[in-house]
């Protein structure tokens, strides 16, 4: 049987590309992508990816295990189902990128970028999706697309959802909570994520969900997500999730900080938590003659990160629905 994420981390075209079992068939596109396809008519499409960031390897781990129980045939698949391994490369060498931070690049941002190998893999991706969805005669068409973040967090299971201008499908919200995030955070511009990709072009209802901190392989407790992997089986096959008391907290992103000039200064330490509270007035970075000072009375910061390349989201400041 195809082991998907050892074959994908050893560089190797397996020797088998196409199978089946009881309740689905199988076909290895290319490195770290993979399309499912039960043997019955289903009405609903799903791509569940991991891995575009290289360290982000919880998710990775986690979606192997779906993958493995799908192949085996102990889960009876209920959607057309393309699995994504986002950066093989990256995950083989435990970085976050080789070359340049492809969850900027999606949505044809990637000819922005000098050709790497993120960008090569950035247009295969696009072209994937759009090869499966093209076929896609489904009424529900989601994307999952499954992370970690560099720092802690005060919600250490959220989600990121992408700006849209039809509202979001409150089922779809609902299972994320079922699925164990504590938070959601609601873009109100563009971007070059993955998800926003999948749901500007293909009207696909996507999340970017971030699922603790960045580890090694092998480093990861796993059992802190269990509560996200059972969501995901129980989607899958078409089970109800069991879902928590109390639904997830709404955020908005109220501002954006940018690195715009080697002169940018983040006032926060390096301690600084995912969904810190920051009040009204409180100066957040300085570039040059740009100020970030908080406008809200209270603002909560999210991925702030110094380190970023010139012209790139350095963080986000958010404020509760």
């Amino acid at each position: 049987m195809l082991d998907f994420l050892a074959q994908t981390l050893a560089g190797k075209v397996p020797t088998q590309t196409a199978g089946k079992n009881s309740h689905l068939r199988w076909q290895w596109w290319d490195e770290g992508i993979l399309a499912l396809t039960p043997h019955q008519s289903v009405e609903k499409t799903l791509v569940l990816s991991a891995g575009v960031h290289g360290n982000e390897t919880a998710p990775v781990e986690i979606l192997a295990q779906v993958v493995d129980s799908l192949l085996a045939g102990e889960l009876e698949l209920q959607w057309r189902l393309l699995v994504i391994l986002g950066n093989p490369a990256a995950l083989r060498s435990n970085q976050r990128f080789q070359h340049s931070d492809m969850n900027r690049m999606f949505g044809g941002r990637w000819q922005q970028f000098p050709e790497s190998i993120e960008t090569q893999r950035a247009c295969r991706l696009e072209h994937a999706v759009d090869l499966f969805l093209a076929e896609s005669e489904e009424t529900i068409c989601w994307h999952l697309d499954m992370h970690t973040a560099i720092r802690s967090s005060y919600h250490p299971r959220f989600g990121v959802l992408p700006a849209r201008t039809t509202p979001y499908d409150e089922a779809f919200l609902s299972w994320l909570g079922c699925a164990g995030l504590q938070a959601l955070v609601f873009h109100q511009s563009p971007g070059g994520t993955f998800t926003h990709f999948s749901s500007e072009h293909f009207n696909a209802l996507s999340c970017t969900l971030e699922l603790g901190k960045a580890q090694p392989f092998g480093e990861n407790d796993l059992s802190q997500f269990d509560v996200t992997k059972q969501a995901l089986q129980a989607l899958l096959s078409g089970e109800t999730s069991p879902c928590a008391e109390s639904a997830p907290l709404r955020y908005k992103v109220a501002q954006q900080i940018t690195r715009h000039s080697d002169a940018f200064v983040l006032h926060m330490s390096a301690q600084t938590q995912n969904f810190t509270a920051f009040p009204k007035g409180t100066l957040l970075a300085e570039d040059g003659d740009t100020r970030y000072v908080v406008k809200e009375d209270i603002e909560f910061v999210l991925f702030p990160n110094p380190n970023v390349a010139t012209g790139l989201r350095a963080g986000l400041m958010l404020r509760e629905i």
